[in-house]
């Protein structure tokens, strides 16, 4: 059975609104004398940072559709200032994005009480890590959030140093880099909003992902946690193992591969990733056991 298009909308919040695409899970009659629906999950994705997102649009559509069809509710938020939502980048800040993700939740738990999961792809996947615990805080929920992590970040503030050197990479061409590294960091620490390929990043976004680690989230969780690859040798980079044996070591159930599929989110051409889409099923309906 296919499922039905997604549903399209526009989530209020407190500073304007978030479009959203809702894709409600395909499910069967349990066979009992209620005959109650059952759903395997609801998943919350959140994209990655900058250009990554567009980049990345296809193949999270593709798993969204696959998950709903097999008795999974995946909502997927552009996050303020991304996307079709309200706001420009330059406006967002790491806590509004957090916002954003409370808002989804609670959305979402208004349709649908199955196991949370919080879909990341790269440095969505730490701001899935700071939301679980600003959900966990304020709402002492009952609903322990689990992770996907695709291709995560691990520390922010590597991947905000990779950002900006993207703004040195354009003023080497130009023939002009010097010191452009140590002034974006200047106007940065300023209050100043600096313009990286296309895109105004605010002091108020650029700390809070600087801040932003895999941290051990607050409660035992399950995860599973993909990285990607096109060589038939490759494995997990060494600080991901770090991380694993740390989650594993608190408690946590993490279950990580290496797939052989292309690094889609920064390619220049349209890429497929079957792998990786059958993968996250089949890890996420073993997780649903």
């Amino acid at each position: 059975m296919s499922p039905p298009a997604p549903d399209a909308f526009f989530l209020r919040v407190a500073d304007g609104q978030r479009f959203c695409l809702y894709h409600a899970p395909v499910t069967s009659k349990v066979n009992t004398a209620n005959e109650t629906n059952k759903v395997k999950g609801a998943l919350i994705y959140l994209h990655p940072f900058a250009e990554e997102m567009n980049k990345s649009r296809r193949v999270a559509g593709q798993q969204a559709r696959l998950l709903a069809r097999h008795g999974y509710a995946v909502l997927q938020i552009d996050l303020h200032g991304c996307g079709d939502s309200s706001g420009d980048f330059g406006e967002a800040s790491w806590q509004s994005w957090i916002q954003d993700v409370l808002a989804a939740h609670a959305w979402l738990r208004e349709r649908c009480d199955a196991p949370l999961w919080l879909w990341g792809l790269r440095a969505g996947c730490l701001l899935a890590v700071d939301a679980a615990r600003q959900l966990n805080s304020q709402t002492r929920q009952i609903s322990q959030a689990n992770f996907l992590f695709w291709q995560p970040v691990s520390a922010g503030k590597q991947f905000l140093q990779q950002f900006l050197r993207l703004k040195v990479a354009g003023e080497m061409l130009s023939g002009d880099s010097k010191g452009v590294m140590a002034g974006l960091k200047q106007s940065l620490a300023s209050g100043q909003a600096v313009e990286i390929v296309g895109y105004t990043l605010s002091t108020a976004l650029a700390s809070g992902l600087e801040a932003a680690e895999l941290r051990l989230p607050p409660q035992p969780s399950k995860a599973i946690w993909f990285e990607l690859s096109t060589r038939a040798d490759a494995t997990l980079a060494p600080v991901s193992v770090q991380r694993i044996e740390q989650w594993q070591a608190a408690g946590h159930r993490v279950h990580s591969a290496v797939l052989p599929a292309p690094t889609f989110w920064q390619t220049s051409e349209i890429e497929e990733a079957p792998a990786l889409l059958d993968a996250t099923l089949a890890a996420l309906d073993a997780q649903a056991v």
